[in-house]
């Protein structure tokens, strides 16, 4: 498998990672826990050794099934990305969401990173973090008590790297003043492109990683979705337009117009977006969600697929052909 550097901490990992957010079930739909340690499992025996998780991704739910499942295994292997700023521990901060009956609020006060630090490693059964993201920014506290906060993590070893997640480039900007980010963590996908702006060139200039969360677009790039595929619950898919039957309509064109480039590679069209996300150069890590061991299997064939400049030249034209204004 390709692998990278995240930004100048000197860690190592493959260029396709495990996300964990849907394992949380909150927003997807619900979860199966036992197909979801398992996915975790086949994940790393096939070779990715990077895992993304979250306290808010089902309230500490996502980061005790990747506790689980690494028990028994050297912790050397494993990189393993959490993150801070969602809280429900405390009122402080600015409402962002509710989620199973707890408001869960944004902030990124010293107290609050501290406290929610301890919890994390007490559920992912671990001593150390090796890179620890500032989930959603917090406009209540200044920039420089959240880095200096995060500075002393990492100076104790309790974290090995910072990182930060959906900032404006301004954001970004001002995190660099007050200490070394490695890694940034924002959406990205072949139909969503906006870093590509900003965000990206300052990560470039300053030898910070960029981690592509949602590499297929929640599940549009992963290949045709049925008409009547029905999203229920508190899935995000059923009110989301971009899953209506006339986008799908127009992603079935997409996906007709590169299947010469799947057929060559004898892949899953999954494999291929993903594929393309780590080639196209703008991010150095793509996340995928796998919530049982084939979705795993899948996301580590990806990892292991090289695109030349002709498949990328393909899938560009189709994609402007067919896609349009989606991009």
């Amino acid at each position: 498998m390709k692998a990278t550097t995240i930004g100048r901490s000197g860690i190592r990992c493959e260029t396709v990672g495990l996300g964990t957010w849907a394992m949380g079930g909150w927003m997807w739909g619900g979860n199966d826990d036992a197909a979801a340690l398992e996915g975790i499992r086949a994940s790393l025996d096939a070779g990715i050794r990077f895992i993304d998780t979250a306290p808010a991704y089902g309230l500490g739910r996502a980061e005790r099934l990747v506790g689980a499942a690494l028990e028994g295994r050297r912790r050397e292997d494993v990189v393993i990305a959490t993150k801070c700023g969602l809280v429900w521990h405390t009122r402080q901060g600015t409402h962002f969401f509710d989620e199973a009956g707890m408001a869960v609020f944004r902030h990124l006060g010293r107290a609050s990173i501290l406290h929610e630090v301890e919890q994390s490693l007490a559920r992912l059964k671990t001593d150390y973090i090796d890179l620890y993201f500032t989930h959603w920014q917090d406009s209540t506290t200044p920039i420089a008590e959240t880095m200096d906060t995060l500075s002393d993590l990492k100076a104790k070893g309790t974290i090995r790297a910072i990182g930060i997640s959906n900032a404006s480039p301004e954001v970004l900007r001002e995190y660099l003043k007050h200490g070394q980010i490695d890694a940034v963590q924002e959406r990205y996908s072949l139909l969503d492109r906006e870093i590509e702006a900003e965000i990206v060139p300052i990560c470039q200039a300053n030898g910070v990683s960029v981690v592509g969360y949602s590499s297929m677009a929640l599940g549009l790039l992963s290949g045709p979705i049925p008409p009547e595929r029905q999203f229920t619950g508190d899935d995000q898919r059923a009110t989301d337009p971009r899953f209506s039957a006339e986008n799908r309509a127009r992603l079935q064109k997409f996906f007709d117009a590169i299947e010469p480039v799947r057929a060559r590679h004898q892949c899953s069209f999954a494999q291929l977006m993903v594929a393309w996300t780590v080639a196209h150069g703008s991010v150095s890590i793509a996340l995928c969600g796998a919530r049982n061991p084939r979705q795993a299997a899948e996301n580590a064939g990806a990892a292991r697929l090289t695109l030349s400049s002709t498949d990328l030249a393909a899938i560009k034209t189709a994609a402007h052909q067919t896609l349009g204004e989606a991009l």
